[in-house]
């Protein structure tokens, strides 16, 4: 779940006498996620993202003033859908009780011990002196990737067990909430470049690093396709984090491993169990070799080693 927005639904009730309205797009693919929910935000105060974990899908709701701006909506989301490559999917739209929806919003992001070293703490929770974990903490309003899906539990897990290395490089390629990065900057003393195709979800990494406390300095997100940025040109990194899809894994592997420094060791997600051979093959080719794999539910990680 990722609710987002200027503005909470409850703030906005009290702020306007107008009725509001619950805009509902159900069972989108995750590639799609990013440009249907840019759409929504064209008209909405308040976008939620909630993930279906048995079908993997995503569905994406939005709380606007009932009937406002109806031609700006339909050209967004005709254009999210081009962009997206699917058929426009239905929308549905019915009344809303504000408090009631920001509530359910709330409840779906609660506090989550992870292994036996983090915890991920959303800001409308207490947040006392905890002792023992490394606290993570997350906006409501800036969840996505938030640590609720298996393949961030796996990289988290993964991390956990290869701590000790004390990397001092760290690169999170899609790093989303930037929520992997954040937790090897807090874990060891290192630099971290969190990167995400997304303009949106650096920007997302950006003020949940601020919100951790951690200075530009220590961890820095950018707009990145892949390997192509200048400044990753020649750089070797002691820690890769790469939570995406399997094919898009596969097809980096070679870069991956050119940017990995020798005894590094990288973090592969994203994939399911049954995609875990393929990805370990690519990498396997680039001179990678397996130390452990990870199984959360049907989704895979894959912790691999570049020889000293």
């Amino acid at each position: 779940m990722r609710p987002s927005g200027p503005d909470t639904a409850a703030s906005l009730s009290r702020r306007r006498a107008e009725p509001l309205e619950a805009l509902v797009i159900d069972a989108l693919p995750e590639h799609a996620v990013p440009v249907f929910e840019a759409a929504l935000q064209q008209v909405c105060s308040t976008v939620a993202l909630f993930r279906d974990e048995p079908s993997d899908t995503w569905r994406i709701e939005g709380v606007r003033e009932a009937g406002a701006h109806d031609a700006e909506l339909d050209a967004a989301l005709a254009l999210a859908a081009a962009v997206a490559g699917i058929d426009p999917p239905p929308l549905l739209a019915g009344p809303v009780e504000a408090d009631g929806w920001l509530a359910r919003t709330v409840q779906a992001f609660p506090e989550m011990p992870i292994g036996r070293r983090f915890l991920i703490r959303p800001t409308h929770v207490p947040d006392p002196v905890t002792r023992g974990r490394i606290v993570l903490k997350l906006d409501a309003g800036l969840a996505f990737g938030s640590g609720e899906h298996a393949s961030t539990q796996g990289c988290l897990r993964a991390f956990e067990a290869v701590a000790h290395r004390r990397p001092r490089t760290v690169c999170d390629l899609g790093s989303g909430s930037g929520i992997l990065a954040m937790a090897a900057v807090k874990s060891v003393p290192c630099r971290a470049l969190a990167t995400d195709i997304e303009p949106w979800s650096v920007r997302v990494c950006e003020q949940n690093a601020r919100l951790n406390g951690l200075v530009p300095r220590r961890m820095r997100a950018i707009l990145a396709d892949g390997w192509k940025p200048r400044l990753m040109k020649g750089v070797r990194y002691d820690l890769i984090f790469a939570n995406i899809l399997a094919r898009p894994l596969c097809a980096m592997a070679q870069d991956l491993a050119l940017h990995l420094a020798p005894g590094g060791t990288a973090i592969l997600a994203g994939l399911l169990g049954t995609q875990a051979r393929m990805v370990l093959a690519a990498h396997r080719r680039q001179g990678l070799v397996l130390e452990r794999r990870i199984n959360v539910g049907p989704w895979t990680t894959l912790v691999l080693r570049r020889r000293g």
